[in-house]
């Protein structure tokens, strides 16, 4: 039986390389060849995704609820230390495969037709490629340094999408800010790898963070400190007792650990203070927002807190709670005044990952993970749904010479009549993301908000208020979710107001854009993910990570809450429609100072822009200064004294030094001459000379006498 389960187990392990690899070979196949053969590159991604798609589904019902596989291979050595690399298939693991597979389908289906008239097609498919074998590589590799590099070409192929119009200045700097946040983040993240390799002296996330893993059997001690053989001061100590040698670290170290961790979360799934880099993404195409938006870049955050959840202790869930309450509240208020469409659905996105972020913070791991997935439906439904709307505007713009923004709800209205089929997808995607009853997302955020009343039970009132404000931006979000459909798609076309011979020859599209909305609606309906359309713990996925909630303790936040929840929701919804049809006027001042705060994003752009961005840039400048003023003059001023320094030194060496070596070889030269004189080879030469000698001499002697 063992040697059966170890072929399985081993199939399993293929079929996880190829669906990840399969979009990998896509990526290098549309590069090689992607000129040539233009559109057949939608198609090569397109059945790489399915294929992956296929063994991803076989390769969850393999592994889902049962057990783990996982297997590794050495990939280095460093002295010491061995590093293993490999795969890791557990039910978070086989969840995230299938999820990222399944949303990237329809995405790279309905980008043949969204594309079609792109010159850079082949270049799109090519990146979408990247991007999903990166993402599908990310969530199953089993050790920290593969998440990391896998985590880091998330972050680039998405640069690569984000700025695809590279020729728009938009575009450019968006893709820029992102970038830049996200370097934030992957800093956070390789420093707190950094910091568990030196405690526990593994990057293996299952002996990190298993079921048994190091971290859970690491604890804090206070202990005492000696100096020079005294006691002197008590310290708290982060330490694990193992068979192999106790290890410590000052407990601080664990903190900034949490830090870093969060930082990457915080960059990746833009959480406050890191998330204005997603609104400014929407320059990149619809589809590639519906990809980021869903299931892939921004769900990698929560991915990464779900991998590393048992690390945090109470301090640190606290502040995952209060972090991500205020960040999906601070979201849902801006999405309140915001008329571009994709950036009304992008602060969604936000304020729902605050969601999933509080819910890990307050204990409902698998309320959050639940969160994730029902939510990469809905929203990537709404962000194709309003991808097929903005192009349908776009017509109605180029075959009008009209100068409107199509992506402004202000110029939109009625099109449910022209655009049927995308209406009743984008109602039921709109629907989902209210979290009205037999949606999938009423299965999810009730959970989430159920077990955030129950955590708050017993904590201080500041922390009572987190549910509060969880369900005060649900009630919020079904106010921004009814202006925006209503805007879109009831009433009258506004931008035929000022122009009454307005020509408008628009449909829903041909299959490419019809069938992924299909199956994403029917994916944002409640049988999907559970029999029952009302209790949460009955959700096959639910229970695939366990109920982290004493029932008995919730009874009545179960009734209480949806009840509650989803009566005032359908109110709003109500008052929302009658206030955006004109039946009524709005009672909202579209002036003041919170219409303000909420319309310029809560001033976190200006504010950055203020406290980080024109200091660096003037430290910049100063720096600049200091570079051409001083360095560079001192620079220059020891180049011209080097200079001189060389000059002299050479007139010193040819007119001193050379000078005395001349004069020297002339007079060496002159005696020569001289003394040559007196080898000319005749005897009586030599008899004169030696006869003046001989007299020279008989004469000093007689001088001398005297």
């Amino acid at each position: 039986m063992e040697q059966f389960l170890q072929s399985i187990d081993a199939l399993t392990i293929k079929f996880t390389l190829a669906a990840v690899l399969l979009p990998l070979l896509a990526f290098v196949l549309n590069m090689c060849f992607g000129a040539r053969s233009n559109k057949f590159t939608g198609w090569l991604s397109t059945v790489a995704i399915l294929v992956s798609c296929v063994l991803s589904a076989l390769i969850f019902s393999k592994v889902w609820n049962g057990h783990q596989v996982h297997q590794q291979v050495l990939w280095f050595t460093i002295g010491n230390t061995s590093v293993y690399t490999g795969i890791l298939l557990n039910n978070l693991s086989v969840l995230m495969l299938l999820l990222v597979s399944l949303i990237a389908l329809p995405v790279h289906i309905y980008s043949i037709a969204y594309m079609r008239h792109d010159s850079g097609y082949s270049r799109y498919f090519a990146y979408l490629s990247l991007f999903s074998f990166s993402m599908l590589a990310l969530v199953v590799a089993d050790n920290l340094v593969l998440l990391y590099i896998f985590w880091e070409l998330v972050g680039f192929s998405s640069y690569l999408l984000i700025g695809f119009w590279f020729t728009r200045d938009k575009a450019v700097i968006a893709n820029k800010k992102a970038f830049i946040m996200n370097r934030i983040g992957d800093i956070g993240l390789l420093t707190a790898i950094i910091i568990l390799f030196a405690m526990f002296h593994t990057f293996d996330i299952e002996k990190l963070f298993g079921p048994d893993g190091l971290v859970g059997k690491s604890s804090f001690i206070t202990a005492q400190i000696e100096f020079n053989g005294q006691p002197t001061r008590f310290e708290s100590v982060w330490i694990l007792f193992a068979s192999s040698g106790n290890r410590a670290l000052p407990a601080i170290w664990q903190y900034i650990a949490f830090a870093g961790i969060f930082l990457a979360v915080a960059a990746k799934s833009a959480q406050f203070p890191l998330h204005t880099w997603l609104p400014d993404a929407m320059e990149g195409p619809t589809s590639v927002s519906a990809l980021i938006h869903a299931a892939t870049m921004v769900a990698a955050g929560v991915f990464l807190l779900g991998r590393v959840y048992p690390m945090f202790n109470s301090t640190e869930l606290t502040i995952l709670a209060v972090v991500g309450c205020f960040t999906a509240f601070m979201a849902a208020t801006i999405a309140l005044t915001q008329n571009d469409l994709k950036r009304i659905l992008a602060y969604s996105t936000i304020s729902q990952l605050g969601y999933m972020v509080m819910a890990m913070g307050v204990g409902a791991y698998g309320s959050s993970l639940f969160h994730l997935v029902t939510h990469a439906f809905f929203k990537c439904l709404l962000f194709l749904a309003a991808g097929i709307v903005i192009h349908q505007m776009g017509h109605i713009r180029d075959d009008n010479n009209l100068s409107i923004d199509p992506q402004n709800i202000q110029n939109m209205g009625g099109l449910r009549k022209k655009l049927p089929f995308t209406f009743i997808a984008a109602l039921i995607g709109a629907l989902a993301l209210v979290g009205l009853p037999l949606t999938s997302g009423f299965l999810s955020k009730d959970s989430i908000l159920i077990q955030a009343f129950e955590w708050s039970g017993d904590k201080s009132v500041f922390l009572k208020l987190i549910p509060v404000f969880a369900l005060i931006t649900t009630w919020l979000t079904a106010f921004y979710v009814t202006r925006m459909i209503v805007k879109v798609f009831f009433g009258d076309l506004r931008v035929a107001e000022s122009t009454p011979a307005l020509k408008v020859h628009i449909t829903d599209g041909t299959w490419l854009y019809k069938v992924p909305l299909a199956l994403l609606a029917i994916c944002c309906l409640f049988p999907f993910f559970s029999a029952n359309p009302l209790v949460y713990e009955r959700s096959w996925l639910f229970g695939g990570f366990g109920n982290a909630t004493n029932p008995e303790a919730v009874n009545i936040y179960h009734a209480l809450v949806p009840v509650g929840v989803n009566i005032l929701s359908i109110l709003v919804i109500w008052y929302g429609y009658i206030i955006y049809t004109k039946r009524r006027a709005n009672p909202f001042p579209q002036t003041g100072a919170l219409f303000n705060l909420a319309c310029n994003e809560w001033y976190f752009d200006s504010i950055y822009q203020r406290i980080i961005i024109k200091p660096l840039l003037a430290l910049c400048r100063a720096s600049f200064w200091f570079d051409r003023r001083i360095i560079d003059n001192f620079i220059v001023f020891f180049a011209k004294f080097s200079i001189g320094l060389a000059r002299l030194a050479a007139w010193c060496d040819r007119n001193i030094i050379d000078g005395f070596l001349n004069l020297l070889v002339i007079t060496v030269r002159t005696i020569g001459n001289f003394v040559r004189r007196f080898q000319g080879g005749k005897v009586q030469y030599y008899l004169y000379s030696m006869l003046v000698v001989i007299l020279a001499i008989f004469i000093w002697i007689i001088l001398d006498g005297r």
